[in-house]
This record gives structure tokens, sequence and C-alpha cells, in this order.
């Protein structure tokens, strides 16, 4: 399988054209390898050097990442950019990140992801950013206490607010940094609501409404679209696949 062949197969799977002009990522292939075959693609979720690294070390001739090198504007190739650009080069990995695209997917994406393990049931689409809805919202399947719901998500939450009622029947899910999104939530009357990150900004909004949030981490959010799109490479192709692990705890 060549890098071009695995821009066909992740095309087919993520809707990257449908975010055109609305994601700032530059989602798909963005480097290239040498044209050569590659048999182990190996996943993340940061451009990081340390990602590049590992999945060297495994052998992989391709990493998929989430949040990729590129975001809309021209970055000189200095600091730590050179180093990552220079790192993928000298190993001959080529990076493919897919940003919106795999939060939004309604099978294969971080959100249904975040649904699943809360067991959310009659989802819908919800969250309205750059006129798309990324996440989803939907009823519980049983209801849940706020450190419950917390624990099924795995990790350790960067912030639990119970501010709202003590079982949760309803929820909203939007991974990484969806923090201003809880507003949304707080207009259609959810009682939960699931993101990565707090902001000091919406803060008050959310004690005064009296709505629960967790915010679990912008990392362990993020994990579930691409472990997901991993199997699908790895099911359908019959790649050698990994997941480079490098957690923030952010």
């Amino acid at each position: 399988m060549t890098s071009r062949g695995l821009d066909v197969f992740f095309r087919g799977l993520l809707d990257l054209e449908g975010f055109s002009g609305v994601d700032s990522s530059l989602n798909g292939l963005q480097v290239d390898n040498d044209g050569g075959d590659i048999a182990k693609v190996a996943f993340g979720v940061d451009a990081s050097l340390e990602t590049f690294k590992r999945a060297a070390q495994a052998g992989a001739g391709m990493l998929f990442v989430h949040h990729g090198l590129f975001w809309g504007s021209p970055l000189a190739v200095t600091g730590p950019h050179r180093l990552r650009l220079k790192a993928l080069l000298d190993c001959n990995l080529a990076l493919y990140a897919v940003h919106l695209p795999l939060d939004q997917h309604p099978r294969w994406g971080n959100n249904a992801v975040l649904a699943e393990l809360l067991d959310l049931v009659a989802i819908e689409p919800f969250g309205v950013y750059q006129g798309r809805k990324i996440g989803y919202k939907g009823t519980l399947g049983r209801p849940l206490r706020i450190d419950e719901a917390a624990d099924r998500l795995g990790g350790k939450p960067l912030g639990v607010y119970p501010f709202g009622v003590r079982e949760n029947r309803t929820g909203a899910v939007i991974s990484g940094g969806g923090a201003n999104e809880v507003r949304q939530a707080i207009q259609e009357g959810l009682d939960l609501y699931v993101t990565g990150e707090m902001s000091h900004q919406v803060y008050h909004d959310c004690l005064e409404a009296g709505i629960n949030m967790i915010a679990a981490g912008h990392y362990v959010t993020e994990i579930g679209g691409v472990r997901k799109i991993m199997e699908q490479c790895a099911n359908q192709l019959g790649l050698d696949v990994e997941f480079i692990d490098v957690p923030t705890g952010l």
C-alpha cells in the first residue's frame, strides 16, 4: 500500500471534503514519503517529535494523527517545526492528519466514541462549530451520577463540575476544546455536558444555569476516533498497525 492508496482509503472513511473551508487543519496527507510501499501504519493524537520517533522505531511507514503540523497559515521552517519535518524526512515517514472530520464522524469519530462510552441513545447531532454540528447529544441509557459518567470516560478527568441534577438523564459530547459549546447544551436544557477542557469564561454560566460538566481531558477525549480508524485500517487493508500513546495529561 502506498501513501496515495492510503489517502484514498482514509477519504473513503472520513468526510475530508465536507469540511473544506471550515476546518483550519490541512486534512489529508501533510508530508509524503518517497513513494515506497507502506506495510505498517502508526496512529497517534499529536504530530509531536516524540510521536514521530516512536512511530519510526516501530517500523511504521506512515503516521496518522488527529492534530497535524499545518493549520491554515504559513509556518517558517525553523525551530521545533524544522526538527519535526526533518525527523519525518530522515525516517521516510509519511504524515496524515484528520481533525474535525474525525471528531464528527457518526461511527468512527471521537464524539461517537464518547457517546458510546456514556451509553447515549436516541442520538442526534449537536454543537454548531463553524456552521457544522460536530458533537452528539442524546438520552442516557440509564440515569447516571456525574462521578459515574466520569468513570465511564476513562482516565483522570481534569475537572468535574457537579452544578446540576444528581442523576443525569440527558447529555451531549464534544471532544477536545469544546468548552464554549456548553452554552448550547444549556440552551437545550441538557443535564450533562462532556468535553476535553474547561474554560474560565463559562464556569459561572454552568454554575448559574445548573448544568453538570465534565472536562475529561483534551487528549483522552480524542483517542477513541484515532483507534477506530486504526481498527478499520487493520481489518479492511490487513496492514500492521500500532497506537503510539503520548499522553499530555491535559
